[in-house]
């Protein structure tokens, strides 16, 4: 069967966000991720799904694994009108590795949850593993369907960091560039502080939103909390209807908590007048670590700060911090060079 995939936002009469995509299956899956994931979790399952299906416009119970190859394949392929767009980092003109990896996870996800309730048709998940390989029938691994490449991540040095914050308009905009730039703060921790999640005296943040709905007290600089306080003085609403931290100062929406794409259209808007090529939220986020682990602080504690489930995600930042590496380099060098002199002697 053919379906037509109509993507739609439903808010329900407990706040609670979800999506539909018009087909019962998915819509079920859909309203079960937004009662247990975070709501840009589901957006994102809701778009990638809305892709494969597009894509591949087949009742989900009819899918099977050649259509799941063949939606890899043209994923990898150029995309109209981007012919001789090729991007810098990986020499390719379809779309990144990680958002073909992405959709995947999101497609095996569904297929888990029909197989979870058993009530449907769907009997096995159409999406591969990997393909097989000989080594594969002595360890059950095979090739993954989509290579990943783990890239450092990309931040500002000082003197572009310095630009951009002399590029901000309001003590709001400088006071949420701070929180990402200082203290390592996601863009969605941001915009997810309240007014009581502030403590002044002990110079912290709670983060109540955090990723995976995990909560964590981080230490901000005082900085910080200047430019906070000249905010909350002198340019936050006082007749404000929400408890959000950061709200929209002007237009109809005064007083109101300040949505993703406000705060993305603030920072683009910085960049410009910066004359800056980059500076998103993320890389703001990774400028911080990357800083503080070049200040000698420990991979512990830049986990606890960053909110890292795993310190996998946290051993990135050792490769960053360039003024250590070298000083390791050279003392483990000059070592190395120290037992073969003693040896010729």
């Amino acid at each position: 069967m053919v379906w037509s995939v109509q993507l739609c936002r439903v808010v329900r009469d407990d706040g609670v966000v979800s999506f539909t995509l018009g087909h019962e299956h998915v819509d079920e899956f859909l309203a079960f991720c937004a009662t247990r994931a975070r709501p840009n979790t589901t957006r994102a399952y809701a778009h990638d799904l809305k892709c494969f299906f597009t894509e591949v416009p087949k009742d989900p119970c009819d899918v099977t694994p050649a259509d799941v190859l063949q939606f890899v394949a043209s994923q990898h392929a150029p995309r109209s009108g981007t012919e001789n767009v090729v991007r810098i980092a990986d020499a390719s003109s379809g779309l990144s590795a990680a958002t073909i990896r992405r959709r995947l996870a999101a497609l095996s996800a569904l297929y888990g949850y029909l197989l979870a309730r058993g009530d449907t048709e769907i009997t096995a998940n159409p999406v591969p593993r990997g393909l097989p390989t000989r080594r594969a029938r002595r360890d059950q691994r095979g090739v993954p369907l989509v290579r990943a490449v783990r890239r450092l991540p990309r931040i500002l040095e000082p003197a572009e960091a310095a630009a951009l914050l002399a590029a901000l308009r309001t003590r709001r905009d400088t006071a949420m560039t701070e929180a990402m730039l200082l203290g390592g703060l996601r863009r969605c921790e941001v915009l997810g502080l309240r007014l009581s999640d502030i403590r002044l005296g002990e110079h912290r943040v709670f983060v109540a939103e955090g990723k995976g709905g995990h909560q964590r007290l981080v230490p901000m600089s005082p900085t910080f909390f200047a430019t906070l306080a000249g905010y909350l003085d002198d340019e936050r609403p006082s007749d404000s209807p929400t408890d959000r931290l950061f709200v929209v100062l002007k237009g109809p929406r005064r007083g109101q908590p300040l949505s993703a794409e406000g705060l993305d259209e603030v920072m683009a808007s910085a960049r410009t007048r910066a004359g800056l090529s980059h500076g998103t939220c993320h890389e703001l986020r990774h400028t911080c670590l990357t800083r503080l682990r070049e200040a000698g602080m420990s991979l512990e504690a830049i986990q606890a700060q960053a909110g890292h489930r795993s310190i996998a995600s946290t051993q990135v930042y050792l490769h960053l911090g360039q003024d250590w590496l070298a000083a390791e380099y050279r003392r483990a060098a000059d070592a190395v060079d120290a037992e073969l002199a003693k040896e010729a002697r």
